[in-house]
């Protein structure tokens, strides 16, 4: 299910705010309501109010005497947004003041565009330097317009970032207006429309909120661009368009939310042909497409009412140029759409193939994995595991889980694994090319990117692979958001053979001043060279910490052997810090023992009197007693041999669909669904009726 809204006054689909915004603000009532879904209003108001202007900077006047080309978003007689371009000799836009801007240019014949232009008309304003990315917006309204051009009074002015725009230069001008065809109505997309649609990195959109007398409602235009590709083109003409990280101002959904109509412009730079829409939009927030899609945070729907097709109208050519990063780490649709078929089948066992193989240690070997189908890797969160299965010869079909220690970001599965035991030295053995089966990630010991909180990422041994999952997808997220959320990582090891991903995170550590890395070494070699090799010398404990963090509101996030986990944690509480503060996963089949804030739910207790069971799918009956195993434990026991993994609710390949009072022994952090247990960690809970359990096994 996905969360969309079609915007309009009437009923708007985000709690807009009762009362105005203050004076100072420059964000109307739509905007504010947007930035409050994300929790930024406090954070980007005061920023916004320091560089949104009523005015055009110096800077920024000579900026547009310089351009080649503007984007001008129009409302006609109807109500309903226009997007167009207009182009001409640089100096044909002129700021004469810093409170007007001329454009000794006009539409072409047929453009929309020409009929807005009256004194007293709201008018939104884009120009780009497509050279150098640079660009600045407006709002303003139409002072006078006549044969020497238009002259538009401003009512806001700002900077918008550099992302998501591809470099143009511009080559050469077109013959004079006199060359152009007739202008093309259009009441649906032709074929030659769609495709240029579907080959487009950019287009720009308009959109107005009601004019009231503020100089926060008026007319905006925006930019949006990507990978060729990126506006999807439905079957009934319907274009979606994934919303990626932005300035948060959301004036374009802001304008959105208060009425809903939009205009779209595609310009074909090659031929300057302008391909022109207006209709409605819908915002959706959220929705198995958005995740899907890298790099989307919302989807935008626009429905087209009516369009025009100007051939040639753009009076010049532009040859394209370098892509913006900021797309190349975004998706595609045909990646979405594969991910979302992975997804649909994220509990069916796949065939996965060794593409590649390192040693990251003298005993941790990393199997980078490609599925044998051909499909896309499925959905993941840093941190999680990825359940495996295998044949060992002499022993039969293997079931492990092993932490993925790539990032959802890298668009692969890495496995990193300690050889220590069958499974895994079977698969330390196993040649590129080799197969094995694995069903979707899962668990719950992931991170969140977004959040401010410096983390504190706290490993040992092994438990380095989902640290290093984490810190690769919160430096992904930094460059793809331009926030990166401060990392403190720290690491323990016996030695410098045998610790993992030393180069990596040395590499890694370097790519953010955001990212502090501590590595220590408890037997470090003759030949280590503190300062170099290592930075500290013993185990990794609260001392240490009190030691290197400074002063502040940190997320802690635990991972290593079962008694590392413990004593950081007890010390970590000793030391005032919050239980909700303390993320942790532990190896074995013990979990952390955690001592609850003095707010948090007290946990159901066992039950204290035989409780009967039902195994609703095989049709049996077990009865659980006082001090018993968990419900794995009974299931295994009737016979029965249900999916698990870790044995410590971490994973979460146990979860099944259960009714009845449930406890659970220790802190399961693997996130459930609805109705679902941990079988593997759960036991009746304590009641005074007679209840009975039923599981779906």
């Amino acid at each position: 299910m996905s969360t969309s809204v079609t915007a309009s006054a009437e009923a708007p689909a985000l709690p807009v705010p009762a009362e105005m915004p203050p004076a100072d603000s420059p964000f109307h009532e739509g905007e504010i309501a947007i930035q409050a879904r994300y929790g930024v209003v406090e954070r980007i108001g005061p920023m916004a109010a320091r560089y949104v202007r009523d005015h055009l900077t110096a800077q920024h006047r000579d900026f547009f005497e310089q351009l080649p080309s503007i984007v001008l978003g129009s409302v006609d007689g109807q109500g309903r947004p226009w997007a167009s371009m207009l182009a001409g000799a640089p100096g044909f836009l002129s700021a004469p003041d810093e409170r007007h801007l001329h454009i000794a240019a006009e539409p072409r014949p047929g453009d929309p565009l020409a009929a807005a232009l009256a004194p007293g008309a709201m008018i939104g304003g884009l120009g780009i330097a497509f050279e150098s990315r640079r660009r600045n917006r407006f709002a303003a309204r139409v002072e006078a317009a006549g044969a020497d051009g238009v002259t538009l009074a401003i009512d806001q002015s700002f900077g918008n970032c550099p992302q998501y725009i591809l470099t143009r230069a511009p080559v050469a001008e077109s013959a004079g207006p006199g060359a152009l065809p007739a202008p093309e109505r259009l009441e649906a997309l032709d074929a030659e429309a769609e495709a240029m649609i579907r080959a487009a990195d950019t287009f720009f959109i308009a959109s107005a909120a009601p004019a009231d007398g503020d100089m926060r409602h008026g007319a905006d235009v925006s930019h949006r661009g990507g990978k060729p590709g990126f506006v999807r083109v439905g079957p009934d003409g319907v274009l979606t368009v994934p919303d990626f990280a932005g300035n948060l101002h959301f004036n374009t959904l802001g304008n959105l939310l208060l009425d809903p109509r939009a205009g779209l412009l595609f310009v074909d730079f090659a031929t300057g042909d302008l391909l022109q829409m207006t209709g409605t939009a819908e915002i959706v927030f959220d929705g198995p497409e958005i995740a899907a899609f890298q790099g989307a945070e919302r989807l935008l729907r626009f429905r087209m009412t009516e369009g025009v097709r100007l051939r040639g109208a753009l009076g010049l050519r532009f040859a394209g140029g370098e892509p913006s990063p900021n797309s190349l780490i975004t998706g595609d649709w045909a990646e979405a759409e594969a991910r979302l078929a992975a997804e649909a089948e994220r509990d069916a066992w796949r065939r996965w193939r060794i593409a590649g193989a390192k040693a990251e240690s003298e005993t941790v070997r990393s199997l980078m994995l490609e599925p044998v189908d051909g499909g896309a890797v499925p959905l993941f969160r840093a941190g999680q595991h990825l359940p495996v299965r295998f044949e060992v010869p002499g022993h039969g079909v293997i079931r492990r889980q092993y932490t993925v220690s790539s990032a959802p970001e890298d668009r692969t599965l890495r496995l990193s694994v300690k050889r220590d035991g069958l499974a895994s030295r079977h698969l330390h053995a196993l040649p590129e090319g080799a197969i094995i089966e694995a069903q979707a990630p899962r668990g719950g010991f992931t991170i969140d990117a977004a959040e401010r909180r410096p983390a504190v990422l706290l490993s040992a041994g092994i438990g380095i692979t989902p640290m290093i999952s984490m810190l690769r997808h919160l430096l992904a997220e930094g460059v793809r958001t331009r926030h990166t959320r401060p990392v403190w990582f720290l690491h323990s090891a016996r030695s410098m053979a045998e610790r993992a991903f030393a180069d990596e995170l040395a590499r890694l550590a370097q790519v953010s001043d955001r990212v502090r890395a501590v590595q220590l070494l408890s037997r470090p070699e003759a030949e280590a060279v503190h300062g170099e090799d290592y930075n500290l010398a013993g185990r990794l404990d609260v001392a240490v910490l009190k030691r290197v963090l400074p002063f502040d509101d940190h997320d802690f996030y635990l991972c290593g052997p079962e008694g590392f986990v413990q004593g950081l944690y007890d010390g970590l509480r000793d030391m005032g810090v919050r239980d909700a503060r303390i993320f942790a996963e532990a190896f074995g089949p013990s979990s952390l023992t955690r001592r609850p804030d003095g707010s948090a739910p007290a946990a159901a207790a066992e039950a204290e009197a035989p409780t009967e069971v039902v195994f609703a799918k095989s049709g049996k009956t077990a009865t659980w007693q006082p001090g018993g195993g968990s419900l794995l434990e009974l299931a295994e026991s009737a016979g029965l041999a249900p999916e698990f993994g870790c044995r410590s609710g971490s994973c979460g390949t146990c979860a099944v669909k259960a009714e009845g009072a449930l406890a659970y022994r220790g802190s399961p952090n693997a996130p459930t669904g609805a109705g679902e247990a941990l079988i593997c960690c759960a036991v009746p809970a304590a009641r005074e009726d007679e209840g009975r359990v039923v599981l779906d096994l």
